[in-house]
């Protein structure tokens, strides 16, 4: 009991603490790509490079890449929000360490600032929803949750932790006691979110909508939704003014533009309204509500009717080539079992935790509402993933506060039993089950069908990606290259030359000039390299993206430089025998 007096007195400490073992833990398990700055996903190297850029002296609004598509580039939608952390760390210590290895402490400290941000607002909802001593059992729930902890690893300085991040913080608001500052909290989280992305907007969407409901059943909850509405419209239009790019500035529907400033806005000023509003019976506020949902959807579908479908508004020839190809945009069910248990063991285990804590709650009313607040999202989630692979690093932060209360409600049953053996062997059995690990431990040992060319295309991805595979096309003359969609971020962070694209989706264009490059006759390609200046030819043979050109196009010009079919306009760049790659200079 006096541990647990001392864990509550100095949570805080005790949160800094261990975020710093969890951070030092990841950095340990991460050191040897730290060291070779094993940047592991195109978007890590595309922030890097839109960092350099601004550092370099390219407009705060200009997030073009020139690297990509040149000398026109290609249309980044990000925003300078996430760059703000690597960037001022690797001014701060380039001094000190140099360049290199400023941008290696950059790119490795970065992403472990949002798990802290996020640490500490899953914390707070569980000392909130269950006890004070629970935000421990939180955080080590937290930890196991393998999606999430990937996204705040070092190198992975995409924006998807800070998105996450900023999702607890939501979480964090609308279980806060004190409600103006929930409201601000979650209005504010909201609004830096759709500044980074608009990855999470319906899960904030229905946060938003939750706050309302609070004010439906009681009218007390009105300064929450009042402080929602004003941090959400002014922060979003601050966000817009000072972060969205020249290329937002036009009725974009995939970032924070007109689009979703007028929209945000909107929704802000009816929170507003509705919070001002002397309406005493909650059938009157609920009607209220209604009318004012129905205005912001109104004046949306009238205004932006183009964005009332995929926001991503690719081509049907860019979605043929391209989209239809990305693992993570497709449902759930349709990876492999390990990749399923992973992702949806703790969501269910979350899932079940809800149930559970609703039922004990049933003749609590507020309590039953606080957990209510939190099963909605993470219902939302887990049922996204029957949409899209993509929702499982949100699905399982969401899943965190339900899995934390089964936990809180197993384990002092096995701790408290009178036999060594079940405190022991219970205790961990019952954590192992909730966290989600057990489920993935015994898919592990599921026998997989042998698959060489699997083990093929990962040995040929792992050394496409290295600095040691990359190191002597670098050093051929600097050129514009003709090369696969997912290389071409990793080939201008790590070398001199240009690439035509890379798997972004406002450059659909540029994406089906490779596809079609790689897929067509070697006339075709000779056409789409004229047209565009190209000097290199350079393919990774077995790379994951190689495959679909092998299955797809078993004669086009990819499969016919393989088998040594090379045309007359190209010659062969020497690279070391050993080398994962094959070029070409283009003749002229």
């Amino acid at each position: 009991m006096e541990e647990l007096d001392r864990l509550e007195k100095h949570w805080r400490w005790w949160l800094l603490l261990f975020w710093l073992c969890a951070a030092a833990a990841l950095i340990y398990a991460k050191w040897s790509a730290i060291r070779s700055f094993g940047l592991g996903d195109t978007d890590d190297n595309m922030r890097i490079m839109e960092v350099r850029a601004w550092l370099a002296g390219q407009p705060w609004y200009d997030l073009r890449q020139y690297r990509l598509n040149p000398p026109f580039g290609a249309d980044i939608h990000w925003s300078r929000l996430v760059d703000l952390p690597i960037a001022g760390l690797k001014l701060g210590l380039t001094p000190l360490l140099g360049g290199a290895g400023a941008e290696k402490v950059a790119v490795t400290v970065a992403p472990l600032l949002p798990m802290a941000v996020a640490m500490a607002a899953v914390a707070a909802v569980a000392r909130r929803l269950l006890a004070p001593s629970a935000f421990a059992l939180a955080i080590a729930v937290l930890l196991c949750a393998q999606s999430p902890r990937a996204m705040w690893a070092p190198l992975r300085i995409d924006h998807h932790g800070w998105q996450l991040a900023f999702l607890a913080c939501a979480l964090a608001g609308l279980t806060d006691p004190k409600r103006a500052r929930g409201g601000l909290i979650l209005g504010l989280s909201t609004a830096l979110s759709v500044v980074i992305g608009l990855e999470m907007l319906l899960y904030l969407a229905l946060a938003g909508g939750l706050a309302v409901l609070m004010w439906v059943r009681d009218r007390g909850e009105a300064r929450r939704l009042l402080t929602y509405g004003a941090s959400l419209a002014g922060g979003t239009a601050a966000g817009y003014l000072l972060f969205a790019s020249w290329a937002n500035r036009a009725p974009m529907c995939d970032a924070l533009s007109p689009v979703w400033l007028s929209a945000l806005s909107g929704a802000g000023a009816v929170a507003i309204l509705l919070a001002l509003l002397p309406l005493r019976s909650w059938p009157l506020r609920l009607g209220a509500a209604a009318v004012g949902g129905v205005v912001v959807g109104a004046a949306f579908a009238l205004a932006w009717p183009h964005c009332l479908g995929r926001l991503e508004n690719v081509s049907p020839e860019a979605t043929r080539l391209w989209l239809v190809n990305v693992r993570e945009a497709r449902p759930i069910y349709l990876h492999g079992l390990q990749t399923v248990v992973i992702v949806c063991a703790l969501p269910i285990m979350g899932l079940i935790g809800y149930a559970t804590m609703l039922w004990r709650s049933r003749r609590d009313p507020e309590r039953l509402m606080l957990w209510g607040l939190v099963a909605a999202p993470a219902l939302l989630a887990a049922l996204l993933l029957l949409w899209q692979a993509r929702a499982g690093p949100a699905a399982q932060l969401l899943a965190v506060p339900g899995a934390t209360g089964l936990a809180w409600v197993l384990l002092p049953w096995t701790f408290g039993n009178r036999f060594m053996l079940v405190r022991v062997v219970g205790t961990v059995g019952a954590f192992l089950l909730v966290s989600g690990l057990l489920a993935q431990q015994v898919a592990s040992w599921v026998p997989q069908p042998a698959r060489p060319a699997m083990k093929t295309v990962k040995r040929a991805d792992g050394l496409c990606w290295s600095l040691w595979g990359l190191h002597p096309v670098a050093l051929v003359p600097k050129g514009y290259v003709l090369t696969h969609v997912d290389l071409g971020p990793r080939l201008i962070a790590v070398t001199h030359h240009d690439a035509v694209a890379g798997p972004y989706h406002r450059n659909g264009r540029d994406i089906v000039d490779v596809m079609l490059a790689f897929r067509s006759t070697p006339e075709y390609a000779h056409q789409v390299i004229e047209r565009r200046g190209i000097d290199y030819v350079l393919v990774c043979p077995s790379m994951s993206e190689t495959t679909i050109y092998s299955t797809q196009a078993k004669n086009g010009f990819y499969m016919q430089l393989i088998r040594g079919q090379v045309p007359d306009w190209l010659e062969p760049v020497p690279l070391p025998k050993a080398s994962p790659f094959r070029m070409w200079r283009v003749r002229r």
